[in-house]
């Protein structure tokens, strides 16, 4: 089964998706399936973890295009990432690596033949008019080669190095969901193995302290009440059951936060 996913920023208001859509259906008979559309603007970084905690669940074969691309139209280049596995095509600023680098043995050919592409090029949506006609034709079967040239200067994105040792752990704020549940770099099956659940940590994010509970999921706190769990990307989270602990406690991404146990 063919299969090509969409992510952007486009949102629901305006026809952007609904084109690439059109141009994808247009060329190749593959099934297609939204991953979101409701990145925040201009957000890479939230973009390449929504893709990167998405692709583990796709089956071999399946062909991403990805487009949160605030440099469109400029000199930044349009790439194609091949993996053990799946492929990703989009600008070259970051968004595909993490989920390429998850995927494992990446190469990253540059966008070059514009016979792939639609025969007027907008220099302002390069979502519909470069990167789906790649995207559809690679699932058509072009060779990797007939794209461009292999680069190995492509703009690289990660979500950081967290610590973890029998007393603490250091991350940062990489992700906050649409329930305002805060997503950090801190390996949370880790952090389980040393200090196991149902029990109370300190929790510092930049002058914020805090004592919570560390528990298995949402509900086993109090309603309104703070805690910190493993959520499902595997990552440490701290989380208020039934409210927006991102909003009332006014972090933002890229904060960095402390766990003593």
């Amino acid at each position: 089964m063919k299969l090509l996913t969409f992510l952007t920023d486009f949102g629901s208001k305006s026809g952007y998706v609904s084109q690439m859509k059109g141009v994808a259906m247009s060329i190749t008979d593959a099934r297609i399936v939204d991953i979101s559309h409701d990145i925040s603007q201009y957000n890479i970084r939230e973009g390449a973890f929504v893709l990167r905690t998405s692709v583990p669940y796709f089956p071999l074969g399946t062909v991403h295009v990805a487009v949160v691309d605030p440099g469109v139209g400029t000199n930044r280049r349009g790439i194609v990432v091949t993996t053990r596995s799946q492929i990703l095509v989009g600008p070259d600023n970051g968004l595909l690596i993490p989920a390429a680098r998850y995927l494992g043995d990446f190469v990253v050919y540059e966008i070059k033949n514009q016979e792939l592409m639609l025969k007027n090029v907008s220099n302002t949506f390069h979502g519909r008019d470069i990167f789906t006609p790649v995207a559809s034709k690679i699932l058509n079967g072009i060779s990797f080669e007939q794209i461009g040239p292999i680069i190995y200067d492509f703009v690289d994105l990660d979500f950081g190095v967290s610590e973890i040792n029998a007393q603490s752990a250091v991350g940062k704020i990489i992700y906050i969901d649409n329930f305002g549940n805060i997503v950090t770099n801190i390996d949370g099956n880790k952090l389980k193995q040393i200090i196991g659940f149902n029990r109370d940590i300190t929790v510092i994010i930049e002058k914020k302290q805090f004592k919570i509970p560390f528990v298995q999921t949402y509900n086993f706190a109090k309603q309104k009440d703070l805690l910190a769990t493993v959520g499902s990307s595997r990552l440490f989270e701290i989380a208020q059951n039934q409210g927006d602990v991102a909003k009332m406690l006014k972090v933002n991404h890229d904060d960095e936060i402390k766990v003593l146990f």
